[in-house]
């Protein structure tokens, strides 16, 4: 993966995911080649929505510890995009022009603020194209 890209919450979510070992799996190659290669980022809303899903709705919730461990072994080493402003204006402009969510216009925000040519996610549609990020579900069976 030599372009630039941006892993989604779904990614973090489904690498702890045991009942899905396919997705697992691919979460799990996603993150140890966006950690290596320094080619992969997030922003601090996948920071914020990963804590909140582990430590309130995974089947067995995250131990505030092994939150803190993960934080700062994987998130944050990951984080390259922090909000201001201008990138909820931006949020706001691609949620007008796509129909999406705020929050999935301000992931792509992040992603475009980031100089991803990729996002990660099964969330949104794949294969589309908004600003010059192109959105790719990394679990679709090819």
């Amino acid at each position: 993966m030599n372009a630039k890209h941006f892993l989604d919450t779904n990614v973090f979510v489904y690498s702890f995911d045991q009942s899905q070992p396919r997705k697992r799996e691919r979460a799990l190659s996603l993150i140890a080649e966006a950690l290596q290669s320094g080619d992969g980022l997030i922003s601090t809303q996948v920071i914020q929505e990963f804590l909140n899903v582990a430590t309130r709705k995974f089947t067995t919730p995250m131990k505030m510890a092994d939150c803190q461990a993960y934080l700062i072994k994987v998130l944050h080493p990951l984080c390259q995009v922090y909000p201001d402003l201008a990138l909820y204006e931006a949020s706001l402009d691609i949620q007008q022009e796509t129909g999406y969510s705020f929050y999935d216009s301000l992931i792509l925000a992040g992603a475009q603020r980031g100089g991803c040519a990729i996002l990660y996610s099964e969330d949104l549609q794949t294969g589309q194209q908004v600003r010059g990020v192109q959105i790719v579900n990394p679990f679709s069976q090819d």
